[in-house]
Formats: structure tokens, C-alpha cells, sequence
């Protein structure tokens, strides 16, 4: 059997924030059809590391590789049409109606020239798709700076689907939004990894990680990283020191839950 593509590769990966040293000779691979979660307190570096690997900023030491090429030696148009990032903060400098902001998504599949840079009727599919699948078709013509936390939330996420990406960057991607919409988006990510693409996402919910996640990475805050299959990483021991409190794990049924002593 061939192994899955490997999407991302980390080599000697060091990332710092002033003095601190949030990760440390990181090596680690990322293949086609895998979901990983990243977790960690505040502060440990999970934003950092994500910017880092959609190549939005410099590593302190080492490389990351998208299929085998550095990262930092793709050209642009290339690099938006091959990893997407989902940031944990949104910002709306203007008024603009929501199905604009997803279509905004489709501009790196656009032709260059006077007319490539609109969208056609497949991208405006491509796009009205995208918000149904979150859930928020119905917000595609309301102005993004009148919407809830959580409707914001799920238009950002519709762009970035709309965008169409092989590697799936989400900080946070479950940040205000209630128990049904939760649930949804990560199902949404878990049938998108079916057809060979992989996602990244930075969680706080440790239930939503056992559960969804093929594979966890575990940040502490000081440098010390453990990834791997999720339910080798997040044990007991692991889990407790990297969030410097006891946590107990129930499986009940098949589902893990999570309790801090």
C-alpha cells in the first residue's frame, strides 16, 4: 500500500517569543487524509506555530516544507491556492456583505488579466456552498460588521472552504459558536480531509480533540512538544503536565471525557 502524500514537514523547528522558547527541534510530518489538533495553555505558542507553518513568519531555527519544497520558496499565487489560514482574530475595517467576504476566498483561483481578477458563476457556487455548509446561507447578504461573534465565526470559515485549500490552517475555529455549530464545522473538517487533504486546528476542548483529531500535538509553554496518534498524546500525564493541573480521562461509551482534579 503507498503511504498517504506528506503534506507539511517540520525540520529542527524552532519558534520563540522574546526571551521564551515555545518549541524546540521540532521534527514532524503532516500527510494527506490526517487531522491534527493542536493544544496547549495560553501563551504556549499554538498561534505562533500556525502562522509559522502558512509561512506568515520566519521560524527562529529550521524549515517548514509543503511537499517536500520550502515553504518561504513558493510563489504566492501558489501558496493561497495550496494552504488556507483561518486567524483567531477577525477584523472588519469596512462594511461588505457576507457572500463577498467567502468569495474573497476565490480570488487565488482567479485568472490574471483586466477581467480575471471577478468571479464567475462557479466561483459564486463555489461560495454560496460554503456557507450552506456552515450553516450561514441565510447571513449572505447581511453586512458582516452587523453579525454576531458566532455568525462572523462561521462566514470566516465558509471563505476559507470557499477557498479550496490541500492544507487547512484554523486557529480557534470553534471560538463563539454554540453546541450545534461546533459539532458541524468539525464535521465539515472531517469530511473535507477525506479526499486527501489535511487540517490544522488549534483547540481548547479537549473532548472535541479526542474526538475528532487523528493526531494531537501538545505544546507546554516551554519548548517541549509531543505529537503523535491522539489517544497516545493525550494521556493523563501528558495532558497534566503540559496544563500544569491534574487531569483525569473518563472513557464512557466509546467517548472520552475530561476532568481536571
Amino acid at each position: 500500500m503507498t503511504s498517504p502524500a506528506t503534506l507539511l514537514e517540520t525540520r529542527g523547528l524552532a519558534l520563540r517569543a522574546g526571551p521564551r522558547t515555545l518549541v524546540r527541534g521540532l521534527d514532524w510530518r503532516v500527510a494527506a487524509g490526517e487531522r491534527w489538533c493542536v493544544l496547549g495553555p495560553n501563551g504556549s505558542g499554538k498561534t505562533t506555530l500556525l502562522h509559522t507553518l502558512a509561512a506568515l513568519r520566519p521560524p527562529a531555527e529550521g524549515q517548514v516544507h509543503w511537499c517536500t519544497r520550502a515553504a518561504s520558496d513558493w510563489p504566492p499565487e501558489e501558496a493561497a491556492r495550496f494552504r488556507g489560514l483561518l486567524p483567531q482574530q477577525l477584523h472588519d475595517p469596512f462594511a461588505a456583505l457576507a457572500i463577498d467576504v467567502v468569495l474573497l476566498g476565490r480570488h487565488p483561483h482567479r485568472p490574471r488579466g483586466a477581467s480575471g481578477f471577478w468571479e464567475d458563476n462557479d466561483d459564486r457556487t463555489i461560495a454560496e456552498a460554503a456557507l450552506q455548509a456552515v450553516d450561514a446561507h441565510e447571513l449572505s447578504l447581511r453586512d458582516v460588521t452587523t453579525l454576531s461573534g458566532g455568525e462572523r465565526q462561521r462566514v470566516a470559515i465558509a471563505a476559507l472552504l470557499a477557498q479550496q485549500t490541500t492544507l487547512m490552517l484554523l486557529d480557534e475555529p470553534t471560538a463563539h459558536l454554540d453546541l450545534r455549530h461546533q459539532a458541524q464545522v468539525l464535521q465539515h473538517l472531517r469530511t473535507a480531509t477525506a479526499d486527501g487533504r489535511a487540517a490544522i486546528v488549534a483547540l481548547h476542548d479537549l473532548a472535541h480533540a479526542a474526538r475528532w483529531a487523528t493526531h494531537v500535538l501538545l505544546l507546554d509553554g516551554s519548548g517541549n512538544v509531543r505529537c503523535g496518534p491522539a489517544r497516545e498524546v493525550m494521556d493523563e500525564a501528558s495532558l497534566s503536565q503540559a496544563f500544569g493541573v491534574r487531569v483525569r480521562r473518563i472513557d464512557v461509551d466509546g467517548a472520552c471525557h475530561f476532568a481536571i482534579d
